[in-house]
């Protein structure tokens, strides 16, 4: 097993988990793919990736290809000699690409596949109220996500957990899963699943990239949707709303909430707030309480803190700007 050319492709933090573990447990890494460097911050400062960062600490040999499809990042690829491809979190990869190692190329999704394939499966889960999600091993081939599965583990979503909690959480059971993937198939120990096995008859979940648009909340929906959407969307894009009053319109991005659930008369949108502790939104079938929230432009605060400097009483809360 420990005889295996590997190269590894990944290139955000969620990736680095488990090039950490093939390290420390001793595979044989012969390479490393990740994205090119780039101009990020204000100050346009040029950033490596965490995965070229850890490979760079271990003295890895490292390829930042700008175009997948190159001859020469090809043709560099192959003469690696790789039996493995293990990618994690990376680009779509060209078939040129993906077929190039003996074994195949294999390929990490947090989510339990076929459900739930495409770019954002944390948040899809979250946002559609799932309590069961898990990671996924699986060979790549043609289309995006739809290899013969290797191996896959459920993972618990507890009801407060936001995107980021899930996130670390299935990092590691990814790492996992990715070291005993690893083991199995260098025992002839694994047999390869159609994924259309699983699929039969169902209508699968997708988890398509989140958009701008795909943030707003819209404040009619019931208590438990809006509540999801934004642990689905923290900490990262956030769910989001407008504050408004007749001379200005502030968007305001929710990090935490907690869902009430009253009958009440209030419409859908309009803020109750004491001006001091808490500011609650109604909804179709309660309220949003909001725990933690960021004005545009500012920092991040708690309820309480915000109240501080923030007249409540002058604004109302819209789904979204006038057009």
């Amino acid at each position: 097993m420990k005889n295996l050319r590997i190269v590894f492709m990944g290139t955000p933090e969620f990736a680095v988990a488990t090039l950490g573990s093939l390290i420390m447990n001793g595979f044989n890494v012969v390479g490393v793919v990740t994205a090119p460097d780039k101009p990020s911050g204000r100050g346009r400062k040029i950033t490596q990736s965490a995965v070229k960062e850890c490979a760079e600490f271990n003295s890895l040999p490292i390829m930042q290809p700008a175009n997948l499809k190159d001859p020469g990042f090809i043709s560099e690829l192959s003469l690696l000699n790789a039996d493995l491809f293990i990618v994690v979190a990376f680009r779509m990869l060209p078939e040129a690409v993906w077929k190039i190692p003996a074994i195949g190329t294999i390929n990490l999704h947090a989510s339990l596949l076929p459900d739930y394939r495409g770019a954002a499966p944390i948040n899809h889960a979250i946002i559609n109220g799932e309590t069961v999600t898990g990671v996924t091993t699986f060979f790549i081939d043609e289309k995006i996500d739809t290899g013969k599965i290797l191996l896959r583990e459920e993972v618990p979503i507890f009801p407060f957990e936001n995107a980021g909690d899930l996130h670390d959480r299935l990092m590691k059971y990814g790492t996992r899963l990715v070291i005993k993937t690893i083991a199995d198939i260098a025992e002839d120990n694994i047999n390869p699943l159609p994924q259309g096995q699983l699929a039969a008859g169902q209508t699968l979940k997708q988890a398509p990239k989140i958009h701008s648009a795909d943030c707003i909340i819209d404040w009619n929906n019931d208590a438990v949707k809006i509540h999801n959407l934004i642990r689905g969307l923290a900490p990262l894009p956030c769910a989001k709303s407008f504050f408004k009053n007749n001379s200005s319109n502030l968007s305001f991005k929710i990090f935490e909430s907690h869902p009430e659930f009253e009958k009440h008369t209030f419409k859908p949108g309009q803020m109750i707030s004491d001006g001091k502790h808490f500011i609650k939104v109604a909804c179709r079938d309660g309220f949003i309480n909001i725990v933690n929230l960021q004005l545009e432009g500012k920092t991040r605060m708690n309820t309480a803190e915000f109240l501080k400097g923030f007249r409540i009483a002058d604004y109302s809360v819209t789904a979204s700007l006038p057009a």
